[in-house]
């Protein structure tokens, strides 16, 4: 807790140095600054439109999908919804014939009729207005998240959107106002909010175990040296070249929003940001066979926010350098704690008898609980979700069977006309990092206001929810 103390300390002392001459930050008339916090522009919600907090939709026989974006994550996805009941997979859409042909493979070899074509470049327009799809799952690179999502909601679909959803404010808005308009559901497909102990220690948390929750952390550090030859037209690299800030945040974010409510009943008030130098995302660019003059993206961002409910965030990004894989994922509450990586663990508030007298030197009572005690926990407040699904997403996997519980949640979800289990202003809120970042560590890590993309309706919900069939 002392570290934590230090280390906001260190961030607001670093912001209050810039936010002491408000003059001096880079607005470029995009921004205004109010109490020494950096505010972007909120649209005002058209006439007419109204938000989709807990959207519910007509219950579906079964989910009719069309997947567009056949390279990386796309064939997985269509395994996955091969193997789960109720479905019908109506259309496969990529730039090049073979990846269709690789995904209609893996419909026959589970027994699935063979789907409707689309190739080409611009063949995902006439596959978003086919008339017998409900729903939309892209799967391609980033920069085609958002016109997609957009063109297929405007023409009566739902979308599934692979993470993040958007690269900037201006795109997360574009989704917000889109679904609002439509009424339809637009998800971000991250997947991490159902690994195994997430869901768990989510569970743990709303059932009161760790009491108060005064601070989360998240995080995506994964050295990406060995995959970025894999993303095809280098799309990836380019973009961390020309971006500055914490460009994929979602992973970190999604476990960590749960377990504080946003937008349901708690909101982002502001963030700090800071970055180190860029010094391996450069050489990557020269292994390429060019130099870049310009490299935007710092080896390592870590970012500070404040909630409205007085809880704390803390997020890391490092995709360049040789660390072992880590989401963080930390919870830190008045009777407990919870941790994931390195090592996974839970520890709890004792009471000791009045008349025990406390040894300074014993620090065991400031250790996780015993693995036998932490295996019997996470047994016993193993989330239903996990019950009703562990066993088969481990048979099907995805990322160790997180990915196959995150569409059999979709998919349930509309089945049953339910609320989805992350709406667009999860998917706006996580994703606005990345531009909201960059706005703080340009201007030398001063606080940026985190835009309330409900427009008020934040505290409509009272606390994060996994809606069940009846309710």
């Amino acid at each position: 807790m002392k570290n934590l103390k230090i280390q906001l300390s260190m961030f607001l002392a670093a912001a209050a140095v810039m936010t002491a001459c408000s003059s001096a930050v880079k607005t470029d008339g995009k921004y205004e600054v109010v109490d020494g916090i950096i505010k972007t522009e909120i649209p005002v919600r058209p006439e007419g439109q109204k938000d989709v907090i807990a959207l519910r939709l007509e219950p579906m026989d079964s989910v009719r999908v069309g997947f567009i974006g056949l390279g990386m994550r796309g064939p997985g996805a269509v395994y996955r919804f091969s193997n789960i009941d109720r479905t019908s997979i109506k259309a496969l859409c990529d730039k090049h014939a073979d990846r269709v042909e690789a995904s209609q493979k893996i419909l026959d070899e589970n027994g699935r009729p063979k789907a409707d074509e689309y190739v080409g470049d611009s063949a995902w327009m006439a596959l978003c207005e086919r008339p017998d799809i409900d729903l939309v799952y892209i799967a391609t690179d980033w920069n085609n998240h958002v016109p997609m999502a957009v063109y297929a909601m405007e023409h009566g679909k739902n979308v599934a959107i692979e993470v993040p959803a958007a690269q900037n404010l201006e795109q997360c808005w574009q989704l917000v106002n889109t679904a609002e308009k439509t009424q339809k559901h637009c998800m971000m497909l991250e997947n991490c909010v159902y690994d195994f102990f997430e869901l768990t220690t989510l569970n743990m948390a709303q059932q009161g175990l760790f009491g108060d929750i005064l601070h989360v952390e998240g995080s995506y550090i994964h050295n990406l040296e060995d995959f970025w030859d894999e993303y095809e037209g280098n799309w990836r690299l380019d973009f961390n070249e020309k971006n500055r800030g914490d460009v994929y945040a979602t992973h970190g974010m999604g476990p960590a929003a749960q377990l504080v409510n946003l937008h349901r009943g708690n909101k982002m008030n502001y963030l700090v940001a800071m970055d180190t130098k860029a010094v391996t995302g450069p050489k990557m660019v020269e292994r390429q066979g060019r130099k870049s003059e310009n490299f935007q993206n710092g080896d390592h961002t870590m970012t500070m926010i404040m909630t409205e409910n007085g809880q704390t965030m803390h997020i890391q990004h490092d995709v360049m350098n040789p660390r072992p894989y880590s989401r963080m994922y930390q919870l830190t509450g008045t009777d407990g704690f919870a941790n994931k990586y390195p090592v996974e663990g839970y520890l709890f508030r004792s009471v000791s008898d009045s008349d025990v007298v406390v040894n300074h030197e014993n620090l065991s009572a400031h250790d996780f609980v015993p693995a036998e005690v932490k295996d019997a926990m996470m047994q016993k407040y193993k989330h239903p979700i996990q019950i009703d699904l562990e066993e088969k997403a481990k048979e099907i996997g995805g990322h160790g069977g997180m990915d196959y519980i995150m569409d059999s949640r979709l998919v349930y979800c509309l089945l049953n006309g339910l609320p989805l289990d992350e709406d667009v202003y999860d998917a706006a809120e996580w994703s606005s990092l990345g531009e909201l970042t960059r706005i703080s560590i340009e201007n030398n890590s001063a606080p940026v206001e985190v835009p309330d993309f409900t427009r008020g309706a934040w505290n409509k919900l009272n606390g994060y929810h996994h809606y069940m069939k009846g309710e």
